[in-house]
């Protein structure tokens, strides 16, 4: 069987604590509905996904948007 791991890729992110006007900065298309606040909403290509307090939204390499959960984001990502 042979072995692979994740090639390396650089992403930009920015964690989700109630800060609305930030995040609708750095990912354009987010939006602040009404009925699900605290949350936003991403509109990402698997159609629109709840972004929660405490979680990340993650912009990847192809300038794609996706939230990510602080425990996924901590395992996968690090610092540069």
């Amino acid at each position: 069987m042979l072995k692979f791991r994740k090639k390396l890729i650089y992403i930009e992110a920015i964690q989700f604590t109630g800060n609305d006007e930030e995040i609708m900065e750095f990912c354009p298309n987010a939006r602040d509905p009404e009925d699900t606040k605290p949350n936003l909403v991403i509109p990402t290509l698997e159609g629109d996904m709840l972004v929660s307090l405490g979680d990340w939204v993650v912009k990847d390499d192809k300038d794609e948007f996706h939230p990510c959960k602080p425990d996924i984001f901590e395992q996968t990502y690090e610092a540069v």
